[in-house]
């Protein structure tokens, strides 16, 4: 069952959703050549917990760690820990905060001081196709359309949308309904209504599809070795349009 946020609870999500955006933004600075993982989920972790709110993902179905770090071929659900960092990667940061019990979810991917030229193009096709489902949000648009938009910007930069996860609804629950595909038809699946909140989360390969898991039961990586590059962001169904609560400027301004 979808829930739709009252305004007070769009209020909460405000500002757990501005919390998990200041944590990304903050963590920037820190990714560097030389530094571990761990590293960075102990500054996301210690900033989170200083503002008063929970890191989401420690022990979420058992998850040990309170953000997600996943490096190159690794799609999504890294475990952080004694991996360094060199020039070249690229790692997406995974942050999810719980303030005053409301969950608010953000991503980037960002490179390791100089970018590839397969780091750059990945990463600039995953956010193209991040913003392109965010401006299909609309009253009486259906999630079809969101997946259609991503998926075609995605095949037209001959990139491939991994199809085992998705985005999902969010507020007092880490994940609720509905499951935000990022592939499908247009004017198919649930239509969108105001007070609906949901993420948008895209993950796409520079190579196949295809996946794996890696024996610690949370990494997924690419099958065939090819880079993954994720952005993500929580979004608002409004009476005209969407807002995108984890933004932190007027880029998504609609």
């Amino acid at each position: 069952m979808i829930h739709i946020k009252t305004a007070e609870e769009i209020t909460a999500m405000r500002q757990t959703c501005r919390l998990a955006a200041e944590t990304l933004l903050m963590i920037a600075s820190h990714v560097a050549h030389g530094i571990t993982t761990q590293e960075l989920n102990d500054i996301c972790h210690d900033f989170i917990v200083s503002q008063g709110a929970i890191p989401s993902p420690l022990n979420y179905r058992g998850f040990p760690k309170s953000i997600c770090t996943s490096v190159n071929q690794q799609v999504c659900h890294g475990i952080p820990g004694k991996r360094i960092l060199k020039t070249g990667d690229i790692v997406n940061i995974d942050i999810t905060t719980c303030l005053n019990g409301f969950h608010g979810d953000t991503s980037k991917t960002f490179h390791v001081g100089k970018p590839s030229p397969k780091g750059i193009k990945i990463c600039q096709v995953a956010k193209a196709c991040l913003d392109a489902g965010i401006r299909a949000v609309t009253p009486g648009a259906r999630l079809g359309d969101i997946g259609n938009a991503i998926e075609q910007v995605a095949l037209a930069n001959h990139c491939s949308v991994v199809r085992e996860y998705c985005g999902h609804g969010i507020g007092r629950d880490f994940h609720e309904e509905p499951a935000v595909l990022h592939y499908g038809r247009p004017h198919t699946g649930t239509p969108l209504q105001p007070g609906m909140i949901f993420t948008i989360e895209p993950m796409i390969n520079l190579g196949k599809a295809e996946i794996r898991h890696l024996p610690d039961g949370w990494t997924v990586v690419t099958r065939d070795h090819s880079l993954s590059a994720q952005f993500e962001h929580t979004i608002l169904v409004t009476e005209n349009g969407f807002e995108v609560l984890t933004s932190l400027d007027d880029e998504y301004r609609n």
